[in-house]
């Protein structure tokens, strides 16, 4: 017999919810069932993800095959969990103009301030030459 470990799919329709199962692999995808191992919920932020790692040890020892898909979900789960997604949020022309203009501005006054910083130390120095020039001539 051919038992593989793959999901089952439950839920409503476009509300998928999915067990983790060991089965025959001339079953039906969700016909008969050996044991259920674990269950995956693709729908909650972050994923949730719980699998009996040990009961899976224990079939793949005996020589049950996960499916790409599980083994997948295997991997996270023993990983510690499914990281939860990054959403990126669109910008408006409005947002990116104003950022840019942000950006400008200061890199603007990073320079200014550059500047300001480098004529204070000019400063410094035609201040230090004068008074090295006046002590020499008053010696």
């Amino acid at each position: 017999m051919a038992v593989k470990i793959r999901l089952a799919r439950h839920g409503a329709k476009k509300r998928p919810y999915y067990r983790v199962v060991v089965a025959d692999s001339r079953m039906p995808r969700d016909g008969r069932l050996i044991e259920q191992v674990g269950r995956y919920n693709p729908l909650t932020n972050p994923k949730t993800i719980e699998i009996d790692l040990e009961k899976v040890d224990a079939w793949i020892a005996k020589g049950a095959q996960p499916t790409n898909a599980v083994s997948h979900l295997i991997d996270i789960a023993r990983e510690g969990g499914a990281p939860a997604p990054e959403k990126k949020q669109k910008k408006s022309k409005k947002q990116i103009a104003r950022e840019q203009a942000e950006a400008e501005a200061a890199a603007e006054a990073a320079a200014e301030a550059a500047a300001a910083a480098e004529a204070a130390e000019a400063g410094d120095d035609a201040e230090a030459s004068e008074e090295t020039a006046s002590d020499e001539a008053a010696e």
